[in-house]
């Protein structure tokens, strides 16, 4: 499997959109990486938008950037909600000087802004960001998905296909 002994964090909070989170995660799965689903609280239950449940593995006090290649965060209703812990958007900093994969996909471009991480990047999002992104700095663009060196744009759930295949091959090397 072309992913095996790759780590990559999955950001989880309340409102995640159930398959942004899901495809992705399995997606990687099947390929071999492990995949740490990381919530503010550890063996914590948190529900999707539509009542998909998911329970963290770990909580953001216990991930550190060196350990992991790669970090996916789900849009829904949860970016707004993941973007206020200083723990994420540290290790969003670090996953990015570090120029490792950062994959985000429909709102989930909130937590990028305010991560600070986006300026002069070529990416998308929901169009009901776009704004948001461009004033963080972000070159928008309206595609399924978007690769700016390590960073994973991407727009809704009927871009996942292409956006977790990217996601993957980028992890990968392949990209």
């Amino acid at each position: 499997m072309r992913l095996s002994g790759k780590r990559i964090v999955c950001y989880v909070e309340h409102e995640f959109e159930d398959l942004e989170l899901w495809y992705p995660v399995l997606r990687l799965r099947e390929e071999g990486a492990v995949v740490d689903l990381v919530g503010p609280q550890a063996n914590h239950t948190y529900k999707g938008k539509y009542g998909v449940p998911c329970v963290s593995d770990k909580s953001i006090h216990e991930v550190r950037a060196v350990d992991y290649d790669g970090v996916l965060v789900p849009g829904g209703w949860a970016p707004d909600k993941l973007r206020r812990y200083p723990e994420i958007l540290t290790f969003l900093q670090e996953m990015d000087q570090a120029k490792k994969p950062i994959g985000h996909i429909c709102h989930a471009g909130w937590v990028l802004v305010s991560a600070k991480i986006l300026q002069g990047v070529k990416t998308t999002s929901t169009p009901g960001i776009k704004d948001d992104m461009e004033n963080a700095g972000a070159i928008w663009v309206d595609e399924e998905v978007v690769v700016d060196g390590h960073i994973i744009g991407s727009r809704r759930p009927p871009d996942l296909p292409a956006y977790a295949k990217v996601f993957a091959d980028v992890l990968a090397g392949e990209y």
